[in-house]
């Protein structure tokens, strides 16, 4: 096993692990991973930023929604490519995400609720997609965003996907009516507005915060985390989730009180 130490490299992108083969970045929130052809606007995409960043070409092999922050891998070579591709499809990577939702979600749910892409015509059938989540702490403002409530209640959660359907760890919280924080396609707009401005800014509260996947060339096991003081010192935008953490009256419940979760 490879445990990969977090190597800042400073603006305009976070280098967290790096071979001949590979490259891990920290994706800030609101960038594109690449051009599409709804970008219109968009100036800020992973890829070509990398590419001029390192002086290469670099493939995508996963990706990340817009306001998603955190680990994204990316091959150097096409072999890597293709053999980094194979195993996202083959499920032989694992994926640990933090996110802020609403209320105050169980200590776990296990949610299998099959999916279909957005764009799906009516009549196409769903996908399989699974989903694991941990409550890890919760937490209750002494505010009443909804009238009928005297307070306000959150919930930080680990969410561990097995399959890999578009949007799923957001479709999976608005099944359980625990939606993300932020989230401006799954979640109310109302809330998201009453946290943006209790919290200082609007965004989507959901990182990608491990990923462990085999090498493309050896098999060795690689496992890539985004987390450490150094990290957050580095990336204002991942400092966000520490002082999410540190100025919050949080009560623990899937870590002791007081833990880092960051």
């Amino acid at each position: 096993m490879i445990v990969a130490p977090a190597m800042s490299t400073g603006l305009p992108l976070t280098i967290l692990w790096r071979d001949e083969h590979l490259v891990a970045v920290y994706k800030p929130a609101g960038w594109l991973v690449h051009r599409t052809g709804l970008d219109a606007g968009e100036t800020r995409f992973v890829m070509q930023t990398l590419r001029d960043q390192i002086g290469q070409r670099v493939y995508p092999v996963h990706r990340l929604d817009k306001g998603t922050c955190g680990v994204l891998v990316m091959a150097l070579h096409s072999d890597a490519a293709r053999a980094l591709a194979q195993s996202f499809e083959q499920h032989r990577t694992h994926k640990r995400y933090i996110a802020l939702v609403r209320g105050w979600l169980p200590d776990s749910a296990d949610v299998h609720h099959a999916l279909k892409p957005d764009d799906a015509p009516e009549n196409a059938p769903a996908q399989e997609a699974h989903t694991r989540f941990r409550c890890l702490a919760r937490l209750e403002l002494a505010e009443s965003f909804d009238p009928r409530h005297a307070s306000t209640r959150a919930s930080l959660v680990e969410a561990v996907p097995t399959t890999g359907r578009r949007h799923q760890i957001r479709r999976h919280l608005k099944h359980l009516a625990h939606p993300i924080l932020g989230d401006a396609t799954h979640g109310k707009g109302p809330l998201n507005r009453w946290w943006a401005q209790r919290l200082g800014q609007t965004r989507l509260w959901l990182h990608a915060q491990a990923l462990s996947l085999p090498h493309p060339m050896t098999g060795e096991q690689i496992d890539i985390a985004c987390d450490g003081a150094a990290l957050h010192l580095s990336v204002p935008d991942a400092a966000d989730w520490l002082r999410l953490q540190q100025t919050l009256p949080w009560q623990g419940v899937g870590v002791s009180v007081g833990a880092r979760i960051f």
